[in-house]
Formats: structure tokens, C-alpha cells, sequence
């Protein structure tokens, strides 16, 4: 099947947006744009022709160090997202779109996280988005997180105080929060409410969302126990899955973990 592509954006869009002068931005958002930038520097290589690109407020800072490689590097590839925001970000880059009924493979895709911990397991789900990006993530050769330094924790359940995203099928999620309080240690489990609408969280695929707080160390991949549920779709910890996370520091350096236990310091303007 011939790649869904967009003419109504020329690819002169992808050409015109060359690598700048990083402009200053403050401290949150610069670390964001470090640790993009240094995953996709060491990722995205001129072989991959298969890429996923995740949902977060670091992604944006992927999709522009990904435009910056070229028209030469990109004329070929073909980029599968995990929501709405990062279909947007690919089609507005004048970036090839493809989707995952397509394209079971992904050779690799990138993604921010709520929260990792020093074993590379991490809560995902904060934009209501962690359905669809496990399955880019499961479908992908190497999966990458890349974050913000408040995103590194020592344990899930200490730097995100939401807790556990669950997405669950409407007319059943009394039920399930009566179960995750009373069985599972999470008392104050709550169905997600709207910021700027009546009523609660709706996912793309049309369903709720409970976000299930635990104490730091509680969380030992109850996942699975949680997603036999009835009524459960998934649930948004990404255990054993990350081959590394990229973290930007406020002191403009990028901190690497990676599944075999390595820490790597990158130091600032490296990847510029």
C-alpha cells in the first residue's frame, strides 16, 4: 500500500526549516528540546524508514529535530502516530503519514512518559493517549522516552502525583474504581474530569479514564492484574519496554539511562 501523503503541504516546507540557532526558552521547555533533540540525533538513523512518533509536550521538539535532517533523509520515510497531537505534528511538517494497520513494524519509535523510574518502567496516559501508543510502542524495534528532569524518579508513584492512568469502557468504570480502591490499594482513584467541559475525560476511542495514585514501591507491573479487569482497555504503565530515556537537565545537560543499566552525561550544546 502506496504511504498516505498531504499535497497540499509542499515539501519546500521540509527544506525551508533548517537547523537555527537554538532560540532561549525557559528552563522546563529547553530541557524538553535537549533531551529530543539527543534521542533523535542517536535514533533516527538514514536506515529507519519506519518511525513512530509519541504524544507529550516533548514531542514537538522530536518532530522538529527529525525535519531538520532533511529532505534527502526523510523523502522515504514514512511516520506513525499515537494521537491526534502527533498526526497534526506530522502532517503540518510535510512529513509522510502512515498508520500501524499499515505498517506493523516500526523500526523506531519516540515518546515522552509521566514518570520513569530507574528501570526504565514508566507511567504514560497524562493526555489520555496510552492505548494507541503501547501499541506503537510494542510494534517498535527500540522504544525511546524522552522527558524532562522532573520526569526521573528513583520509583513510580513519587514525581506524578495523578497516579496509574486506566482507560476503561464507560459503563463500567464504577465498578472498576470500587475494585482498584478496595482491592488494589488506591483509594483515591478517580474517574479524570474534563478541564474546560461538563463531565469526564472521553479518549479517541470513546472511552473514560481513571488515574489511580499508589505509593512510591507499591508499584511492582501490577498491570497485567489491573487489565484483566472487566472493563478495562488498558492501563498506562510501560514496564520492561524502554531500551533508553532521555532526560534534559536544567544545567542545559542530557542524562541517559538505558535498559542495561548505564548512565550517560551528555553536556550542554552536545547535541546542538
Amino acid at each position: 500500500m502506496i504511504p498516505q501523503t498531504f499535497s497540499a503541504i509542499p515539501q519546500s516546507n521540509i527544506a525551508a526549516k533548517k537547523p537555527e540557532a537554538l532560540k532561549p526558552l525557559a528552563a522546563i521547555e529547553s530541557s524538553k528540546r535537549l533531551a529530543a533533540y539527543t534521542a533523535v540525533d542517536h535514533h533516527i538513523k538514514p536506515e529507519h524508514r519506519i518511525i513512530g512518533i509519541g504524544s507529550g509536550s516533548t514531542v514537538p521538539y522530536v518532530v522538529d529535530r527529525i525535519v531538520q535532517q532533511g529532505v534527502e533523509a526523510n523523502k522515504d520515510r514514512v511516520f506513525v502516530p499515537t494521537g491526534f497531537q502527533s498526526k497534526q505534528l506530522i502532517v503540518n511538517a510535510g512529513l509522510t503519514l502512515g498508520d500501524v494497520d499499515e505498517y506493523l513494524s516500526i523500526d523506531v519509535t519516540i515518546d515522552g512518559a509521566d514518570e520513569v523510574d530507574r528501570n526504565l518502567n514508566c507511567i504514560k496516559g497524562g493526555g489520555a493517549c496510552h492505548l494507541r501508543e503501547k501499541v506503537i510502542a510494542e510494534a517498535a524495534e527500540t522504544f525511546i522516552v524522552v522527558a524532562d528532569y522532573r520526569k526521573n524518579a528513583e520509583s513510580l508513584g513519587t514525581n506524578y502525583p495523578p497516579g496509574v492512568p486506566i482507560e476503561v469502557v464507560p459503563f463500567a468504570y464504577v465498578k472498576i474504581l470500587n475494585t482498584l480502591r478496595k482491592t488494589f490499594g488506591s483509594p483515591n482513584a478517580a474517574l479524570r474530569m474534563a478541564v474546560k467541559k461538563a463531565g469526564p475525560v472521553v479518549t479517541d476511542n470513546g472511552n473514560f479514564v481513571i488515574d489511580a495514585p499508589f505509593e512510591p514501591g507499591q508499584l511492582q507491573d501490577p498491570a497485567t492484574q489491573i487489565k484483566l479487569l472487566t472493563g478495562v482497555v488498558e492501563v498506562g504503565l510501560f514496564c520492561n519496554m524502554a531500551k533508553a530515556a532521555y532526560f534534559g537537565n536544567e544545567d542545559g545537560t542530557v542524562t541517559i539511562h538505558r535498559a542495561d543499566g548505564t548512565v550517560e552525561q551528555i553536556a550542554a550544546g552536545a547535541q546542538e
